[in-house]
């Protein structure tokens, strides 16, 4: 039951969005997006573009077979930079490392966490200490203006 519970759920998800070929599955490895993501923890992820913020699900810049879920920073002309909740997990990579990643590799949003059970809900904007930073740059612009 430890693979075939998210897998049989994941299924289902995939078949009610299949037909719209809107959504998909994608499991979470690693530290990098502790404390809102886990390992072990499965995401449904809608395709379509980001937007900053957004727990986002991409193929790695150099390795496309590897699928890695990160946190939508901003888009440049590059691309999208992407960044780890948890700067510190040991192994992480992210935008830090290979730079920003091409909007075709960006390949949607991750919506809701539906494996394990206890941990079912959505997925949510921002990121760990994104209040903090919002309020920063909105107190930096009066001081501009």
């Amino acid at each position: 039951m430890r693979i075939w519970g998210p897998l049989l759920l994941g299924g289902a998800a995939l078949a009610a969005g299949w037909a719209r070929r809107r959504l998909r599955t994608a499991a979470v490895e690693g530290e990098s997006m502790l404390p809102g993501l886990r390992p072990g923890d499965w995401l449904v992820v809608r395709t379509g573009a980001p937007a900053a913020g957004d727990v986002v699900v991409a193929r790695h810049p150099g390795r496309p077979d590897l699928l890695i879920v990160k946190r939508a920073v901003r888009r440049g002309p590059d691309g999208w930079w992407l960044e780890s909740d948890n700067q510190r997990a040991p192994g992480r990579r992210d935008s830090w490392d290979f730079g920003a990643v091409p909007d075709g590799l960006v390949l949607g949003r991750a919506v809701a966490r539906y494996w394990p059970p206890s941990r079912w809900g959505t997925v949510t904007r921002g990121g760990p200490d994104r209040g903090a930073a919002d309020a920063r740059a909105r107190a930096a612009q009066r001081t501009e203006q």
